[in-house]
């Protein structure tokens, strides 16, 4: 039998990949999962026990699934891919890892939200505006899901809602190049550097900050046509034209009670910077 692991996150990928070297190299025991089989070596390699895990497959791997979940602490880290079929196939994923997770040996769980789960309410948006006790609104796939692991009795939930996602290979540069008519060139963009994201969830472990809610964003706010202009540039790419005719719709991400709660101040707090 395998030795029981600290933490085990789901979807070692654009963010879980980082996030495990770095807990591995501050000796966490670390199990991860990939649904990829060619990406077994490459966890191997960087000391992380590998899993490979599709919770789309029927019927589920289920006695792999109980070893991969043999841990204290489970990063839940599944994108959603919302737009290819409403999230039906995402919270679907989503209720066979629960039922998996009721019988592990998981205490604490993090889990990777986004802040798109906020409507545009044109204002600054704070955690408290989505209260767990407000009705659940049926389109709004993302609260559905946080809500399915949060306040039960096996363990304790923190939600990370983090912004659009940036760096490494994930250059925004590319988002909007060359596009025309785009929408909402004043409104600030609301983005997160990847270094911030592993940052922000190791800080999250090490100081066991369990139970909570969180946004994450990077400090500036800086206009779309702005930051989009400058991104296309910086890879010579044409920059996207910007409709200023429409009306304005936006939120603007606050992420003042993470700071404050974990101490933290943003690696990258400045988008514009970004390149």
């Amino acid at each position: 039998m395998a030795e029981k692991a600290d933490i085990s996150i789901m979807g070692c990928g654009w963010l879980g990949l980082p996030l495990a070297t770095q807990l591995v190299q501050k000796e966490y025991r670390v199990n991860g999962s990939t649904t990829s089989p060619v990406k077994v070596e490459l966890l191997q390699k960087s000391r992380i026990y590998p899993y490979v895990l599709n919770l789309q497959n029927e019927p589920a791997d289920t006695q792999e699934l109980a070893a991969f979940l043999d841990s204290d602490i489970l990063v839940l880290n599944i994108p959603p891919r919302l737009r290819s079929d409403s999230g039906e196939k995402y919270l679907h994923q989503l209720k066979k890892l629960l039922k998996a997770l009721i019988n592990s040996t998981v205490r604490r769980l993090l889990f990777v939200s986004s802040t798109s789960v906020y409507p545009d309410i044109n204002r600054i948006v704070k955690e408290e505006d989505i209260a767990y006790t407000d009705e659940l609104d049926p389109d709004n796939i993302l609260l559905q899901a946080e809500r399915m692991f949060q306040d039960r009795g096996e363990w304790l939930t923190t939600i990370v809602r983090f912004s659009g996602l940036v760096g490494n290979n994930r250059h925004p540069g590319r988002f909007m190049a060359g596009k025309r008519d785009v929408p909402n060139g004043d409104a600030p963009v609301n983005l997160i550097h990847l270094d911030d994201c592993v940052s922000i969830l190791s800080q999250i472990i090490e100081q066991k900050k369990w139970g909570q809610v969180y946004n994450a964003c990077a400090d500036e706010h800086p206009a779309r046509k702005d930051f989009y202009t400058k991104a296309a540039i910086a890879l010579n790419l044409a920059p996207p034209q910007f409709n200023d005719m429409q009306e304005t719709q936006f939120k603007r991400i606050n992420s003042q009670k993470l700071k404050d709660d974990l101490a933290y101040s943003f690696l990258h707090p400045d988008p514009m910077k970004f390149f």
